[in-house]
């Protein structure tokens, strides 16, 4: 069990999980922005942020938008017209349809397809990404062969099999939208992440590897996708001298003075990229004698952008924890850990973690629906599956897992003192 030394006291200032670096060019264009009076959602920065977003994403077109959520839902009204057609009574174009979703995720990777009206249908996680398992996605199309859109995530800036699962997509003729907001300049197999969708969504949001405060781009490589989603984030405004509506519109457009934080940040991003990637490796490195291993990415394959640290501790390596939907305990155990003590000791010396984001499947208003690992339907009352045989990789990883103290602006001697907290745990 943890117990604090003289020489482990709290830091001064807090270690955060990850926040904002800034490097002063932002202002150059924000004060631009101000002195030409371009305030609003129209101008240069605004031009500029799209055109580097597209560049930096190896896709033809970018639309700046006030969030990533914003753009994750217009992605998903941009599929449902694709494939379905445009709604006759108001709602979402994929109302009652199913729509396969990564598990293991943030909450907004799969918010907006309710908000199209559309029904998520969960896809379980694979061991060696931690992201959605193309084998579980083949199983679901077996259950469920009239789906027809996908939505996959690419947790904490490692990518998942992204080539695998825009196969499985192609076999069945369905729509693949990326949700690459934490995973921005990572790479697969020599291709950015948010390449591969149909439509993707990248986030500026103030904990992202490059930020504005706020703020998100749509990505596509389709010129008519990329004008409907600039209509739509402009309330859907006609081509007229008077306001002419003709269909939903929103309130989505990024700001131009968001934009010139943003587009101040796009010169440091491999340089975040790089010192994100030395925190990662000194954990690796520090925690090399410990029952517990890094999060994972297929290294012949992917470059990670190393966004948040994370790791996961071994299944012999856990001390008893239990949690309910809002409190976590733990049973200290000589030898042993669990991510509940590491986080509360790390907390002890003014350091952020987090635990693993919990599965959707697990959530309070996500319970009643489909979940499909890769031996077939989760929520199956099996025997099998009550008794532990049938595999939930998403649970186990949440449950043995954490996010660790990823700021970039930590000192090396600063992680060390992480790592010797985290050490201290185990003995």
């Amino acid at each position: 069990m943890f117990v604090r030394s003289e020489n482990m006291k709290p830091f001064e200032s807090k270690i955060w999980l990850a926040s904002p670096t800034m490097h002063g060019e932002e202002m150059r264009y924000v004060i631009e922005a101000y002195e030409t009076n371009w305030m609003s959602t129209v101008g240069v920065n605004i031009n500029e942020v799209e055109r580097t977003a597209a560049e930096k994403a190896e896709v033809k077109y970018a639309v700046g938008l006030s969030c990533c959520t914003a753009a994750l839902h217009l992605c998903v009204k941009l599929a449902g017209e694709k494939l379905y057609g445009k709604s006759a009574n108001g709602h979402g174009a994929v109302e009652s349809k199913r729509v396969f979703c990564s598990d293991m995720t943030f909450s907004a990777t799969l918010n907006p397809v309710v908000y199209e009206g559309g029904i998520p249908v969960f896809i379980d996680t694979e061991r060696d990404t931690w992201n959605m398992d193309p084998v579980a996605l083949e199983k679901a199309f077996e259950i469920y062969p009239e789906v027809k859109l996908v939505v996959a995530a690419h947790l904490y800036g490692f990518p998942g099999k992204i080539d695998e699962l825009r196969a499985v997509c192609d076999k069945h003729s369905a729509l693949l939208i990326e949700d690459a907001a934490e995973s921005m300049g990572a790479t697969y197999k020599g291709k950015q992440t948010g390449s591969f969708g149909d439509y993707a969504a990248i986030s500026y949001n103030g904990n992202k590897i490059i930020t504005g405060s706020s703020g998100g781009c749509l990505l596509t490589n389709d010129l008519e996708a990329a004008n409907k989603a600039r209509k739509w984030s402009t309330q859907a405004r006609e081509n007229a001298a008077w306001y002419q509506h003709e269909e939903v519109g929103y309130n989505y457009r990024m700001s131009n003075v968001i934009a010139g934080v943003v587009r101040g940040q796009y010169p440091y991003l491999e340089e975040h990229i790089k010192q994100k990637k030395a925190i990662w490796e000194r954990y690796k490195e520090g925690f090399k004698d410990l029952p517990v291993s890094m999060n994972p990415f297929e290294e012949d394959k992917s470059v990670p952008n190393y966004w948040l640290s994370a790791m996961i501790l071994d299944k012999d390596a856990m001390c008893e924890q239990v949690r309910d939907d809002s409190t976590a305990i733990y049973r200290p155990e000589h030898g042993k850990s669990c991510p509940t003590e590491i986080l509360d000791a790390i907390a002890d010396i003014n350091a952020e973690g987090r635990p693993i984001w919990k599965p959707m499947h697990m959530q309070p208003m996500y319970r009643m629906n489909a979940f499909i690992t890769a031996a077939g339907n989760g929520r199956a009352k099996t025997n099998a599956y009550i008794a532990g045989s049938i595999e939930d990789i998403g649970s186990d990883i949440f449950k043995r897992g954490l996010c660790l103290p990823s700021d970039n602006k930590m000192t090396v001697k600063q992680q060390d003192r992480i790592i010797e907290v985290i050490k201290r745990c185990f003995e």
